[in-house]
Formats: structure tokens, sequence, C-alpha cells
């Protein structure tokens, strides 16, 4: 990390905010063995510029995992970028574009990650909805859109190699208005993986679905073609908004799998401890807050990257 000069009441802020990190229980990567991998929504990040300790607390929790997908950085990069230089010299970013309508609120997905540990292979494009030839005018129409595209990516770590698609899906008036989405989401997710040429078959699905909890039609929607939670976060109460009892945020990934996946898995709870202990001197509400440092929790799960035995086995059997 490079905080660099920073002043007084920034370090006691990032010294509260070590405390926080150290409940949540993340254990070490170990390279070539095993990464940690997040998703974290960051409310509205580059709508307005933060304050200087807003981002290095920012950076202080993305340096605690290997690689994160986040979502809601909107077109202005310069509070993203100066995050970047903070963390330091290792640290890469993989990001898609905006869209300027407001269902896509200007919003981009970023995959922020630190190439010691994990490498991009090449790979990244935003999902296109499916379409259907028009009768009339001839053209090709999708029945309907996401309102941001989901964000792909390809990496690699230790011998394993794998593919991230992070979604942020619309919130919408209703529940309701989310269920197309969600199907549509996880029908495309299932084709793609079937094609010859498509994504790889150790995809991992993440990001802000807006699921409240699994006893919805959303959950169902989502895992409505296979899509799974794994069992080290289904275990949990795994709320990632500050109160911690909406599980908006998930980590998906299809049953056959699962073996990458250790039992590490958890939150980070930043907030909990209160506001005044991270910001001395400023006097910040709730709401304020959020758009400091966001009102989502970071969700994480550990992966083993060593499969270098089971790729053997699968040549030999093969």
């Amino acid at each position: 990390m490079f905080h660099g000069q920073i002043d007084r009441n920034t370090a006691l802020g990032l010294r509260e905010l070590r405390r926080r990190i150290a409940r949540a229980g993340i254990p070490a990567s170990k390279l070539d063995e095993s990464i940690n991998i997040a998703t974290w929504n960051v409310r509205e990040f580059g709508r307005k510029r933060r304050r200087k300790a807003s981002l290095h607390f920012i950076a202080e929790i993305l340096n605690q995992f290997d690689l994160i997908a986040v979502t809601e950085v909107r077109d202005n990069l310069a509070d993203f970028k100066e995050v970047l230089g903070i963390l330091g010299p290792y640290w890469r970013a993989v990001y898609s574009d905006y869209i300027t309508d407001a269902a896509g609120n200007r919003e981009r997905v970023a995959y922020v990650y630190d190439r010691r540990a994990v490498y991009f292979t090449g790979f990244a494009a935003e999902a296109d909805e499916p379409r259907k030839k028009d009768r009339k005018s001839g053209e090709y129409k999708p029945l309907i859109t996401w309102w941001r595209s989901p964000y792909i990516a390809s990496f690699k770590a230790g011998s394993y190699e794998f593919v991230l698609l992070t979604a942020h899906i619309r919130w919408g008036k209703k529940d309701e208005d989310r269920i197309a989405p969600l199907e549509l989401l996880a029908e495309w997710i299932e084709k793609r993986r079937r094609e010859k040429y498509g994504l790889s078959r150790d995809i991992i699905v993440m990001g802000d679905f807006n699921i409240p909890n699994y006893n919805t039609r959303l959950y169902k929607a989502i895992t409505s073609h296979g899509l799974r939670v794994p069992t080290a976060i289904r275990g949990l109460e795994h709320g990632s908004n500050l109160a911690r009892d909406k599980r908006y945020d998930q980590i998906l990934h299809y049953p056959v799998s699962e073996k990458c996946f250790t039992n590490h898995a958890g939150v980070l709870d930043f907030y909990t401890g209160g506001i005044a202990r991270l910001y001395r001197n400023a006097s910040l509400s709730k709401h304020q807050f959020t758009y400091q440092l966001s009102d989502h929790l970071p969700l994480w799960i550990q992966i083993n990257t060593d499969t270098e035995d089971e790729d053997l086995e699968a040549l030999i059997s093969g």
C-alpha cells in the first residue's frame, strides 16, 4: 500500500478500519494456491469527488483481496485512478464503458486485481441481450434490455483459469421489475457456456442483483438455469447492506465447478462501530457516509487455484 503522507485524522481512521477488517477474518491467500475474490458496489463511485480519507479507506478495503468486481463506477474515473495509485504499482484494472441514458446511470463495472496473484488473460466484453429478427423491418432487436450491460473478463491464478461475469441489475419501482432481467441473464449465461466457443465452464457470476433474500422469485429467477450460491456463502447470514439484513450482492457458480471454492467466505463489515471513529472531526450522517464509502459491504470468497492434479486426471481419463 502507498498511503504516503496522510494527516493524523486519516491515520486514526485507517487504524480503526484495520481493526474492523481484522474482525472479518479474511484468510491470507497463497501464491499459486489460493486467491480471495470479492464483489463490492461502491456507491456512485465518481459521481462527486470523495474526501481524500475516503479514497484511502476504499484502497485499504480493496487491498484485502486479490481480485474485486466493483460496480457503480461512474464515467469520471479520477477518484478510481487515485485509489489505484494508493494501491500501488502491482495493481491493475479492466473496466467497461458507460451508457449515457438515465437507465445506464453512466455506470461502469471494473475488475481490480493484484497482478502478483492473478492476471488478466485477454478476454473482456459486455454481454449483449439476445436478439430476434423483426418481421417487418428485418432488423434484429432485443426483446428486453439490461439497463446496464453485464461485464465479462477472463483471468488465471495458479493453474486455475476462469471467467467472471459481473452484473448490476436494475432496482425498478417494484421487485417484479427485476424478474425478467434476472431470468434473461440466467438464460444468457447458460446458452453461452454451452456454445462450442463460448464462455469457460469455470464461470463465476458476481455483482449487485438487488435480491433481498433467497425466498423470493428474484432468487428463483437467477438460479433458474443452474446457477447456485457456493456452500461457504449459503451457510452465512451474508447480508451485504449496512444493516446486514439484505442479500443484494451475490457470488454464484455452476455446481460442476464448486471444487474451486474453499470453505472460507464472508462479508467485510466496515460500518459496525460507527462513522465517527473513521471520520474524526467530521460530522457525517449515515446518508452522507454512504457516498464516502458505500451503502454496500464487500462479499468475498476464497478460491483454490492449485488445480494441476485435477487437470492431469482429466487429461488421463479424457
